[in-house]
């Protein structure tokens, strides 16, 4: 691997891997939370929500943890039917209110029963993402739902690059001490971590000559992934601020 590659993107890391970065990035809604499981579900809202306008996901995101009453590990426990009332008009872009509730009704099964959502991803140590993915979207879907909230969550198996779910495991899993990522998932490790993939960062990786594959699908995050852990096989998934906040700066331009 080309070392002034490798050192091009350790800078570019350095640069973005920074709590100025939060901020503008939809990881800014779980860091307004401190207990664990808050953390948890309002991260995963926000990577959901993460496709479009970041301005947008991010207001849209603040607006359902107001709808909660900023508690959404309680709300999840312990709603009542006014409660969920209060989110009827809730939308964001093709996610709507009866995709809310079934989310509400996971939260609230998984809860009761677990003390952190990393189980419902990573039941046991040694799983690979893959298989992690793959098994939360059955286990999401395990309860009563429409057919038409499953778009909302991406699994390997699909074909997907499953880019947000992905996000979303750099988020929990990753510990670096940077403080914008928060490491507190423990099943998995940073170097198993998958790059996520979004038009931003494959078109920088192409670029780089990180990613030669054409379609941006699962073979592609494996691919790019793979690549960057010839420059960090301990810590891959790190680029994503250099390729993601490249791209970003790049389309501003």
């Amino acid at each position: 691997m080309n070392k002034d590659l490798k050192q091009l993107l350790n800078t570019k890391v350095d640069f973005y891997n920074q709590p100025s970065f939060i901020k503008d990035d939809p990881i800014c809604i779980p860091h307004l939370f401190t207990k664990q499981q808050d953390v948890e579900i309002a991260g995963f809202f926000a990577a959901i929500f993460a496709w479009g306008n970041r301005t947008t996901i991010i207001n849209k995101t603040r607006e359902l943890m107001q709808l909660m009453n900023m508690q959404p590990h309680q709300f999840c426990l312990n709603h009542t039917s006014a409660a969920l009332k209060k989110l009827s008009g809730f939308k964001h872009r093709t996610f709507t209110a009866d995709d809310l509730y079934y989310f509400i009704e996971f939260f609230h099964q998984h809860y009761n029963k677990h003390e952190s959502l990393e189980t419902a991803f990573f039941p046991t140590k040694g799983m690979t993402v893959e298989q992690g993915l793959n098994q939360f979207k059955n286990y999401f879907f395990s309860f009563e739902h429409l057919k038409r909230t499953e778009k909302h969550v991406s699994a390997p198996m699909q074909k997907s690059t499953c880019k947000r779910l992905n996000m979303y495991l750099r988020w929990m899993v990753r510990d670096d001490k940077k403080g914008v990522d928060f490491g507190i998932w423990k099943n998995i490790s940073p170097a198993d971590l998958i790059c996520p993939v979004d038009v931003h960062v494959s078109r920088i990786a192409r670029q780089y000559g990180l990613l030669h594959r054409k379609q941006d699908d699962w073979e592609a995050a494996l691919e790019l992934t793979a690549n960057l852990r010839n420059l960090d096989k301990n810590d891959p998934v790190k680029y994503d601020f250099a390729l993601f906040g490249t791209g970003v700066m790049e389309h501003k331009l």
